[in-house]
């Protein structure tokens, strides 16, 4: 005759009841998810870059296809990371929001002279084309999802600490905010309508250093209007 195992039940002690084997199984270790690959990550990464490069180039509309030939990846790939084009917009914008707040941290750490770090920010940002993100965030995307308000955040708070510093030390004129910077920014680095971004790039910088003149003190002229808060922008 076979003796059958039995389990003690949980919490039972020496006395209490048993099962047989065949009832029920003991709970399986929780499984642990694999980390992507080393591989996997690059072509996630290769493909939000070339989706940044196809927007600022054509539009927010460019065939997904084309993505994937530009990030050398097939279009089963794109489509595992990136269900949709929703999907993609969320990270590209997510992506270049960090890699612009990256530049403004950059810029505090590498200039003493705090018109000077705020001038490098803005050059520095312009490269990022973060003025193409203004098309692509119409239509069907979130703007207020949590990663990308909060990413949004860190952004300000790095561009507000540029802004004060240069005031602080006289160097930026006072009639002017946080928003003006990045109104600037965001229409002098926007793609115009009909003209091929690859041929006007080359007077982003010069119309920028314009922009910069005009924000030292002391100040040439009074400005129309009111300074341009990020309160005002998040309304507007």
């Amino acid at each position: 005759m076979v003796k059958t195992e039995s389990a003690v039940e949980p919490g039972t002690g020496n006395g209490g009841g048993t099962r047989g084997a065949g009832e029920e199984s003991a709970p399986a270790a929780p499984c642990r998810s694999a980390r992507p690959r080393a591989d996997a990550l690059r072509n996630r990464e290769r493909v939000i870059a070339a989706a940044r490069e196809l927007f600022v180039e054509f539009g927010p509309d460019v065939a997904l296809d084309d993505v994937a030939r530009r990030a050398g990846v097939g279009n089963a790939t794109l489509y595992r990371n990136f269900p949709d084009r929703a999907a993609l917009t969320h990270e590209v914008v997510l992506a270049v929001t960090s890699r612009t707040t990256l530049r403004a941290e950059e810029a505090a750490a590498a200039e003493s002279d705090p018109f000077a770090a705020l001038s490098r920010f803005v050059h520095a940002a312009a490269d990022e084309r973060i003025g193409a993100l203004c098309p692509m965030i119409s239509g069907v995307f979130d703007r207020d999802h949590p990663d990308l308000l909060a990413e949004r955040r860190r952004l300000e708070e790095a561009v507000e600490g540029l802004v004060a510093r240069a005031m602080s030390a006289g160097r930026l004129r006072t009639d002017i905010a946080v928003g003006d910077v990045l109104v600037a920014l965001s229409q002098l680095t926007r793609p115009l309508p009909g003209i091929a971004c690859q041929g006007i790039d080359r007077f982003t910088h010069r119309h920028l250093q314009l922009f910069l003149d005009g924000l030292e003190t002391p100040a040439r002229s009074e400005l129309p209007g009111t300074a341009a808060t990020l309160e005002e922008l998040r309304r507007s």
